[in-house]
């Protein structure tokens, strides 16, 4: 899987999040890139204890870093600096509005060492970037078919261009269920194993219909007939029917698929004449609702069968 990483630019420019931040020096290396989600605070580092520093860390510093080098020595602390500069640093972020010691801002310079600083509290600013980077940081992919959401479960319709995809989200959408996303969705995963999907921007709400063209659901039938975003619970594949093939008529055995290595149930819905997908759809929600407070369908007929079974030996038929 491909390593997701932001620049420090990146960083820098956020107005989401309200990270604060402001350039000190080392503007040259705003193209530094972060790949982790955890940062670090030097402590230690700033004594010469280096050994379990993890430079492609954002490094922050706060009051009791800040006032440890303004206490003691400055040709100590300017060489306490400079060893630390001399790792591959991703960029040093001061909390509280402070301003570092002028030897600080020349080494980082020097180095191409981003400092930046920030208005807020220490433990405040940490949640903050800690929350932004693990957001950004997440796995994406992009999927072909249309997201929906059915009685409050995440259903992600798949299946060849053509099947009928759209055509059955229209008129789940008519049913009063809300459409999510259509032909093209935006999966990322959250932590610690949950996808989310969401339309492109530049398709949000709208939705192609064979004959019909381009139509927008959000003005035709509200805003309750759409949602930005859902957690993706289930995978229904839309399948054309094949009389040689045999289908799960019992569905004992729960199959599953797995995106960005996170497993989600996964059916297998045959397409032909007269079948009302609309319906079987709502069916599979409220099974896999059913299915969540612990009461499966199938199996419970497969034990009853067994005991049936046992109880009654075959052969033993009343004449």
């Amino acid at each position: 899987m491909e390593v997701i990483s932001l620049s420090l630019q990146e960083i820098l420019n956020d107005s989401e999040y309200g990270l604060g931040l402001a350039l000190l020096a080392g503007e040259r290396g705003l193209k530094h890139r972060v790949s982790s989600s955890r940062i670090q605070k030097p402590g230690l580092a700033l004594a010469g204890y280096t050994e379990h520093l993890h430079p492609s860390r954002i490094q922050v510093l706060g009051n009791t870093e800040i006032s440890y080098l303004e206490q003691i020595d400055d040709l100590v602390a300017a060489d306490s600096i400079r060893k630390l500069c001399s790792f591959p640093i991703s960029c040093f972020i001061i909390t509280k509005g402070l301003l570092p010691p002028q030897f600080l801002l020349d080494q980082a310079e020097a180095s191409g060492i981003p400092v930046m600083n920030t208005h807020h509290q220490s433990s405040t600013f940490i949640s903050l970037i800690t929350k932004f980077l693990e957001e950004r940081l997440l796995p994406t992919t992009h999927l072909h078919g249309v997201l929906m959401d059915v009685l409050g479960v995440g259903i992600l319709l798949s299946g060849k261009s053509g099947i009928g995809k759209s055509e059955c989200a229209l008129d789940l959408v008519i049913r009063g269920h809300r459409l999510v996303a259509d032909d093209m969705i935006f999966i990322k995963k959250k932590m610690p194993a949950a996808l989310v999907g969401q339309s492109e921007e530049a398709i949000q709400h709208l939705m192609e219909i064979r004959g019909l063209g381009i139509i927008n659901i959000k003005d035709l039938y509200g805003v309750s007939s759409i949602r930005e975003k859902k957690i993706i619970d289930m995978q229904l594949e839309l399948v054309e029917w094949d009389p040689e093939h045999e289908y799960d008529r019992l569905g004992v055995d729960d199959r599953r698929i797995t995106i960005l290595g996170v497993e989600i149930p996964h059916l297998c819905i045959p397409v032909r004449p007269g079948r009302n997908l609309g319906s079987i759809i709502e069916v599979a929600a409220r099974n896999f609702l059913l299915k969540g407070m612990g009461y499966h369908s199938a199996r419970d007929f497969q034990e009853r069968l067994l005991a049936r079974m046992e109880v009654r030996p075959l052969g033993d038929e009343v004449e």
